[in-house]
């Protein structure tokens, strides 16, 4: 009797070993077992107002619970840019969360608005517990800092769009502010004084341009920066500036706020300036850090690019009425904020902040 092609054709294929998704890359049981070894460090960035448990489908959030009368909700996304480079190819992963949730947290705070919650998003070639496990207790513990609970996040294994080694972060932020209570900038006025909170470095901002100058650095010594490896400055993870901004608002008049990040002083401030207002900036009020000057002799880097570049050792800006500046100067250096008046508003047509005196 002849045989039929096709049922043999089929029947072979029944020998043959089954594929998994393993064998695709993705190994399901890492994922499961990182969310395990990272439950307790979420467990510390509980709040008032957290409604489940991390594992979830969403993240629950009782917003009644907080006491708000007619709340806003504030939203903010970011990531870490390329400093996230730096972390892999120097296997330096503890701080790059903080770093992460610091770029969220902070935005929202200058509208005014307590952060409430954060998600995560890590994405990579090939998971690796370890390192995925230091990345997320460096996000919970910038949750502890800012007071944000750490809701829920997302981690992705994807073999065909990264590396083995690579991997990405992107995180978003929700907060709350009474509706009568939001910063938007329209009551800043010509004669308010401008106060610049020291940031500790670079922040995550310009990461691109400084492993583009350390790549053209030629020489055999190695750059220390005041009794400091240069990587550890590098490295030093973004401020959250969360709770003494917190305590100022409750305080004071404050007419507006500017997170100092991409785009430096030259970008950041005149997102809140009224249309009939512009910023003067006295750059010989405040002392620049030295890794911003080791960047400018090792680029070279001219000071106008600095200034729509990085921070410049400037991390917030606070604009307030010309008779509480002293105040609330003083009542952040008691917070342990190091606060420089860094200029005034003026009326006038907007656009360019104008620089007075020199950077370096």
């Amino acid at each position: 009797m002849p045989t039929n092609p096709s049922r043999v054709s089929r029947m072979s294929e029944k020998f043959k070993k089954s594929v998994t998704y393993r064998d695709a890359g993705v190994d399901i049981e890492r994922g499961a077992n990182l969310v395990e070894q990272i439950k307790p460090a979420v467990k510390r960035t509980h709040r008032t107002g957290v409604a489940g448990d991390i594992g979830g489908f969403g993240g629950l959030f009782a917003l009644m619970e907080c006491g708000y009368k007619d709340p806003v909700l504030v939203s903010a996304t970011d990531g870490v840019g390329t400093k996230l480079k730096l972390a892999i190819e120097t296997g330096r992963h503890t701080t790059v969360g903080i770093d992460l949730v610091a770029m969220c947290v902070n935005d929202v705070i200058v509208q005014g608005a307590e952060p409430l919650f954060f998600l995560d998003y890590f994405a990579s070639g090939k998971l690796d517990v370890v390192t995925a496990r230091c990345v997320i207790e460096g996000i919970a513990k910038g949750c502890e800092i800012a007071g944000t609970a750490l809701l829920g996040g997302e981690t992705a294994e994807m073999p065909d769009m990264y590396a083995e080694n690579d991997y990405d972060l992107a995180g978003f932020c929700v907060g709350a502010v009474e509706r009568h209570q939001i910063l938007d900038g329209r009551a800043i006025k010509s004669g308010d004084r401008i106060l610049g909170i020291a940031s500790n470095g670079l922040h995550s901002n310009g990461y691109s341009l400084v492993r583009r100058v350390l790549a053209d650095y030629q020489s055999s010594a190695p750059i220390r920066i005041d009794g400091r490896d240069l990587l550890d400055v590098l490295m030093e993870p973004t401020r959250i500036y969360v709770k003494p901004m917190l305590k100022i608002l409750s305080e004071f008049e404050i007419h507006g706020i500017a997170h100092i990040t991409g785009g430096g002083i030259t970008e950041n401030l005149p997102r809140i300036m009224p249309a009939d207002t512009y910023a003067n900036i006295e750059l010989d009020n405040w002392v620049l850090p030295t890794i911003f000057e080791i960047l400018a002799e090792t680029g070279p880097i001219q000071s106008q690019e600095l200034l729509r570049t990085f921070n410049c050792g400037i991390g917030m800006a606070l604009i307030v009425p010309p008779h509480q500046s002293v105040e609330v100067t003083s009542a952040l250096n008691q917070l342990g904020e190091s606060v420089f008046e860094i200029g005034s508003v003026s009326a006038g047509k907007h656009g360019d902040v104008k620089y007075t005196g020199v950077l370096i």
